[in-house]
């Protein structure tokens, strides 16, 4: 594998344009006028209480919301969110390094210019997610990998598999990257390292993984389960060949979205030669393929493939760099829809169906304050609820009401967060503030909750003071 000697001379403008991006996706998530959404909310309340694992998740997002958060003095959204938009511009720059030394200077800029606007980087940096924090260090993975194949050096073993171990802290699916570099060394003699490399490298990645599968093994497994839970058909009920073609055709138009039509094209195209394109196309194939059986045999999520886009958006380009008019139009596509999407934020209630676009990043905050101001009015009542979204957004908008906020307990494994580390006490009493879509099976008095226009607006939330032994009867 040959480095290319035009690989100098494109990080300046390249960084100018990250730099304005960037800048111009903070100025607008500062009149984001969402609310966070459950997701943000949870990774916010772990945030608050450093451990090397949570319930449903590896711990990296939760230490970089915390780092900030505290750093800033602010819990406000804006903070929360703020690392999105510059963790997508680090990502674009480390790219376009990888490009750079396998295409040359002109490639680089048009993939920094391509990732910098792909819609997945665009919502990567309103709402802060997994997919997001890990995207710079399966990147970093990938840029030390191509210059350990190129330079041979041990350090570059090394430094791979620190930046996949971070990344799997983020997000498990940090481990396409090893299928990838397994794939890659299959299809072609020249991309298989040293086996002292590879030991390496893996040793670093097991080490820095090694709080984390020691926090699951000491409770529960639980982020393991609950990831093997998502997967679906491990456990699935229904014959394995009752597949969903719907749901794979769903997946796809997906990608269309995730990260625009013509980088979809492109790349499916660049994936036709899978031996010459084996540097790039040995990331992208794992992903693709692995996700679509998911979405064929149980369901899949559009963003469960964000791994293939690493690599996939250089292939893209490269493919694009034959059709200089094509190539163009994908990123200035790609751009229209990087605009549109921020200053949705600022008009959320904006609707064509008579429901606002945007009806589930709305209403969570308000919801919050009307129960809020219920329990208070009842003399500072607990609020126990059924529901994960009321639950996150409780703990975050009553942050600092003083109140206490329960979850039903669990029957077996916890399912979530909230269940396993805030369950309603067996020895409360006195009243309780339920919040809840049906009444409970005891005395009650019934307050309604307005939800129109929101995420909960289909739901007919109500509260139900009672009186807490209602919930220890059998």
């Amino acid at each position: 594998m040959i480095v290319s000697s035009d690989h100098r001379g494109w990080f300046g403008p390249a960084f100018a344009l990250v730099a304005v991006v960037t800048a111009l996706r903070w100025a607008l998530l500062a009149f984001d006028r969402t609310d966070l959404f459950v997701d943000e909310t949870q990774y916010w309340l772990w945030g608050q209480e450093f451990a090397f694992g949570y319930s449903t998740k590896p711990p990296l997002i939760a230490w970089l919301i915390g780092g900030v958060t505290r750093v800033t003095g602010s819990d406000a959204p804006f903070w929360i969110r703020m690392p999105g938009a510059a963790l997508h511009g680090v990502t674009a720059l480390v790219l376009g390094a990888l490009a750079a030394r396998m295409q040359g200077k002109g490639a680089a800029i048009w993939v920094v210019a391509a990732y910098v606007t792909l819609p997945m980087a665009a919502v990567g940096s309103l709402l802060i997610s997994t997919d997001t924090v890990m995207a710079p260090f399966f990147a970093g993975a990938l840029f030390f990998h191509h210059r350990m194949l190129t330079e041979g050096k041990a350090r570059d073993a090394l430094l791979t598999g620190l930046m996949i171990g971070i990344a799997c802290l983020a997000k498990y699916a940090g481990v396409y990257f090893l299928i990838g570099v397994a794939l890659a060394a299959i299809l072609r003699r020249d991309l298989r390292p040293k086996l002292s490399h590879v030991a390496l490298l893996l040793l670093v990645w097991a080490v820095v993984l090694l709080p984390n599968v020691w926090w699951n093994l000491t409770h529960g497994l639980s982020t393991l389960t609950h990831t093997a839970d998502n997967i679906g058909w491990i456990e699935r009920e229904q014959p394995l060949d009752d597949f969903g073609f719907d749901d794979l055709f769903e997946f796809w138009i997906g990608q269309l979205a995730v990260v625009g039509p013509f980088i979809v094209v492109a790349l499916l195209a660049g994936l036709q030669r899978p031996f010459a394109n084996a540097p790039l196309a040995a990331f992208v194939l794992p992903t693709l393929i692995i996700v679509s059986m998911q979405a064929l045999l149980e369901m899949a999520y559009a963003n469960w493939a964000i791994t293939a886009y690493f690599t996939g958006t250089i292939l893209a380009m490269a493919v694009l760099a034959q059709y200089p008019r094509w190539r163009l139009v994908a990123v200035l596509s790609n751009a229209v829809i990087c605009v549109a999407l921020p200053v949705l934020t600022l008009f959320p209630s904006v609707s064509v169906t008579g429901k606002p676009l945007l009806y589930r990043y709305l209403g969570r905050a308000d919801l919050s304050a009307q129960i809020i101001s219920l329990a208070k009015q009842d003399g500072n009542v607990p609020v126990l609820s059924v529901s994960r979204d009321v639950l996150a957004d409780l703990f975050y908008t009553g942050r600092d009401s003083g109140l206490a906020f329960y979850a039903p307990r669990p029957a077996g494994q916890p399912d979530n967060h909230y269940v396993q580390r805030y369950p309603l006490p067996k020895t409360l009493t006195g009243r309780l503030l339920l919040i809840a879509t049906k009444p409970p099976g005891c005395a009650y008095t019934e307050t309604p909750l307005k939800t129109e226009g929101g995420s909960y607006a289909k739901y007919g939330m109500q509260a139900y003071l009672v009186d807490a032994t209602c919930f220890n009867k059998p």
